[in-house]
């Protein structure tokens, strides 16, 4: 056997695993005008037998983004940033269905460093990328100014920690569970971008077994978030989100993965259709499951709809496991 075999044999050995992979990566908007609003987000399915559970995510992302008035000189909104998510999801067993869920992030908004990278991975597969235009590299800026109205300027930080959210799941059987959470207003940073409310989310995940190597799991969540701050006016408050993704076993370990989401409008009238409209993106990527049924994960988060407040482009990395 050569050397390269040898190898080979020994990752798909460390990768192997007593236990079936179940579950998509978790997903939360990295951009904090729709962070600042919803509560909701893509939560996987709970694995049964696991007292306790832990997901550590770190999303690093860049944004840019802005909506013209009536010259291309008025610019009434824009947000040009990168910004770091980093994520401790922990759920609890409470018997043979039900569960306890508890998360809270840390992160920060930069002027970034990525600019040019990202625009040369734009133009190697050919994506328009307009927003780029005309901004300079890799400096932070970010307001909402209405024609006639109040003007709203928003900061960058180097540190804040995020809400905190609290919740109760129950699986019905092998195929349905639903979570309630509250997020608490818990943000530091004062930057502009806070909840500054607490909001409510109800959230279903359907996992199913569409063949052997194949797992698909979709979910959808209903939310609530009072109005609150300089843009209440323009706020939403009800919130809709629908996913679907599926998983498949490549080779032992081994699972890429791709989940499409989509997300009701986060705020209403605001004159700027990437504030106004529907959001939908894609998660991709692979993940490593290893003996015992930790995993390591690793993908992107990209716009499929460029109108939408999501993000251009989201590096990811995770850790799952169990003590």
């Amino acid at each position: 056997m050569t050397p390269s075999r040898v190898g080979l044999s020994l990752v798909l050995a460390l990768v192997a695993s007593r236990a079936e992979s179940q579950s998509l990566p978790l997903v939360h908007s990295s951009n904090p005008l729709a962070e600042a609003r919803s509560g909701l987000y893509y939560q996987p399915w709970v694995e049964a037998g696991r007292d306790w559970r832990f997901d550590l995510t770190l999303d690093y992302a860049s944004l840019v983004e802005y909506g013209l008035g009536s010259t291309t000189k008025d610019t009434t909104y824009l947000l040009d940033a990168e910004a770091l998510r980093i994520n401790l999801n922990v759920t609890r067993a409470l018997g043979t269905r039900n569960f306890l869920l508890g998360e809270i992030a840390v992160g920060g908004l930069y002027d970034g460093f990525m600019d040019g990278f990202l625009d040369w991975y734009h133009g190697v597969f050919g994506i328009p990328y307009p927003e780029r235009d005309g901004r300079p590299q890799n400096e932070f800026d970010a307001y909402y100014r209405p024609p006639g109205g109040r003007s709203t300027d928003f900061n960058r930080t180097g540190f804040y920690l995020g809400d905190l959210r609290l919740g109760v799941g129950r699986r019905f059987d092998q195929h349905f569970q639903s979570i309630v959470s509250l997020t608490l207003p818990t943000r530091t940073g004062d930057t502009g971008f806070e909840r500054g409310v607490v909001s409510l989310a109800w959230l279903s995940t359907i996992r199913a077994k569409p063949a052997e190597r194949l797992r698909y799991e979709g979910s959808f969540g209903f939310g609530y978030t009072p109005t609150h701050g300089e843009l209440s006016g323009i706020q939403e408050r009800y919130f809709f989100q629908g996913t679907s993704g599926m998983r498949w076993r490549m080779v032992k370990g081994l699972w890429p993965y791709v989940n499409f989401l989509v997300h009701s409008p986060y705020y209403t009238r605001a004159g700027v259709m990437q504030l106004d409209k529907w959001d939908a993106e894609i998660d991709f990527g692979g993940a490593l499951r290893f003996k015992g049924g930790s995993e390591f994960r690793f993908g992107m988060t990209e716009d499929l709809v460029p109108t939408g407040p999501a993000i251009d482009g989201v590096f990811r990395f995770g850790y799952s496991f169990s003590p």
